[in-house]
């Protein structure tokens, strides 16, 4: 815990960048660039709360490996926070995952185990598991308790902290795009119990399953 602590210490929280609108008087825009982490990634705060749930359960042993069932993101930063307490990682990913994700991992000390069906993935990880004495950090089961999105380690807070000196500290609009929708999740559960206005937009495509399901939802209502 105090190797993560340390090194959440000497990492700067990502930058929130004011970005000019020509043409759109009176609209003020800012950029949040989670790509600034140490490993660029999205999920590197999430990846930070699994080690810490994780350490703090008594989950993880000594050479003992760390598994995780991931479409890409989220299994780059845990091969991160595996290498800094020297443990073996192993991501479980579908076997169309992009050579760049994979290299990504492997540049951290990970290693990729692809699966034909992503269905399976956590079947995978979880025999994984028991076949080596290592650990499924199961990131779908736990990012909802490691990760408090009332304010701990998460964009939500991060975004609003940086927003209290703007000349509108409460944006209107939070514009985010859904991997597994986690984010959009986080961003708007937080607006709600912080009580404010702000509206949150997720932009997808169409023919996506958050499409199928925001229509249900209409629907139902």
């Amino acid at each position: 815990i105090r190797k993560i602590d340390a090194d959440f210490n000497r990492s700067a929280d990502t930058h929130l960048i004011p970005m000019d609108l020509p043409g759109f008087e009176g609209i003020d825009l800012y950029f949040k660039d989670e790509s600034s982490h140490p490993t660029g990634s999205l999920k590197h705060r999430l990846a930070r709360s699994l080690f810490l749930y994780a350490l703090a359960n008594g989950w993880l042993r000594e050479g003992r490996p760390v598994i995780e069932a991931s479409s890409g993101s989220t299994a780059v930063s845990e091969a991160y926070f595996a290498r800094l307490l020297g443990l073996p990682f192993i991501a479980v990913m579908p076997a169309t995952t992009s050579p760049e994700k994979i290299a990504a991992i492997e540049f951290h000390g990970g290693r990729c185990h692809l699966v034909e069906r992503a269905c399976d993935l956590n079947a995978d990880s979880e025999t994984l598991a028991r076949e080596t004495g290592g650990h499924f950090m199961d990131q779908f089961t736990y990012a909802e308790r490691a990760t408090d999105w009332r304010a701990n380690n998460n964009i939500a807070e991060s975004i609003f902290k940086q927003m209290a000196e703007e000349p509108h500290p409460v944006p209107e609009w939070i514009v985010c795009s859904p991997g597994t929708g986690g984010t959009a999740a986080t961003l708007g559960r937080y607006v709600s119990y912080r009580r404010h206005d702000t509206r949150i937009l997720c932009a997808d495509p169409e023919s996506s399953v958050f499409y199928d399901g925001y229509c249900a939802a209409l629907a139902g209502q």
